[in-house]
């Protein structure tokens, strides 16, 4: 039975889900029902589109089409999409499969009682920013690429350290050799950047976290700065080991000795909607095991 239209700073909605993953079919249904009796105009990607045997857009055009995001999958899901809209500027809510996640915080169990106060403008918003890198060679651009978590540069198919250089804001820090380096945003503080021995930082700081992989010196310690800085690391051309840059895992730009990357902020920000009540240390206590006695 068709309710009531909701009053809702939104009207054009958005949804998202990882592919292959039968597990979000019931979970996309419900939703998907749970928008049109409310009034809403639905729009998906093509993933849910399948599921959903609806018609699908493609990512750029649905961006532009929407007010509102909903994504439906876990934190990889959320990190993909965030990327995405982020140049649009759409708020994101993140309904997760059945275990809490550090970004999709809305329970399948509570999604309609939860989303019936996000949609009626009763939430909490924050914002997450992104970083752009890019690489080059002698000059010419090799690619770039955007992260919500991380930047990861790191060995390519061989187990041996790479030797580097970082400079932020055009002030040289260090030559180091190591597996690597994590440029880490708040957002991925939890993600590669935490098991690396990097600091959790709260996702309202304006800060970058550089965190070296196994460095050969026990005295390479990760290095916070401000988010707002822009960050050079060059190969050094004294030990020509193949590397990779990643954007969130994914992206991947091979690299020589000799080659730049320069890093940075973009202006526009990820914006995320909780439902109120929601409780940023609760999520790490539950997700860290903080307090468990084993």
């Amino acid at each position: 039975m068709k309710q009531e239209p909701v009053m809702s700073p939104f009207s054009h909605i958005g949804i998202f889900t990882k592919p292959n993953d039968t597990r979000v079919d019931k979970t996309l249904h419900q939703l998907h029902e749970f928008l049109l009796q409310r009034g809403f105009q639905v729009f998906c990607d093509q993933n849910a589109g399948l599921i959903l045997n609806m018609p699908a857009m493609a990512a750029e055009e649905l961006a532009r089409r929407i007010d509102l995001a909903i994504v439906v999958g876990g934190d990889g899901t959320l990190l993909s999409s965030g990327r995405l809209l982020a140049a649009h500027e759409v708020p994101i809510v993140g309904v997760n499969l059945g275990r809490l996640g550090f970004l999709v915080d809305v329970s399948p169990d509570e999604m309609a009682t939860q989303l019936e106060h996000i949609l009626r403008g009763e939430y909490k918003e924050e914002t997450r920013f992104v970083l752009q890198a890019e690489a080059s060679r002698d000059g010419e651009i090799l690619g770039s690429g955007d992260a919500l978590n991380d930047v990861v540069l790191h060995v390519r198919n061989e187990i041996r350290m790479i030797e580097f250089t970082t400079w932020v804001d055009g002030h040289f820090v260090n030559t180091q050799r190591a597996d690597g380096m994590i440029i880490a945003t708040p957002t991925g503080s939890t993600a590669y950047a935490l098991s690396s021995g990097g600091p959790i930082m709260h996702p309202g700081l304006q800060a970058i976290a550089l965190v070296p992989i196994c460095p050969h010196t026990l005295s390479d310690r990760p290095l916070v700065i401000n988010s707002q800085s822009v960050i050079e690391i060059q190969l050094c051309e004294q030990r020509d080991i193949p590397a990779r840059l990643s954007f969130d895992g994914q992206n991947n730009i091979g690299l020589e000795s000799g080659d730049r990357i320069r890093l940075h902020t973009r202006p526009e920000k990820v914006r995320l909607l909780h439902p109120q009540g929601y409780d940023y240390y609760h999520i790490l206590r539950a997700k860290l095991h903080w307090g468990v006695q084993l």
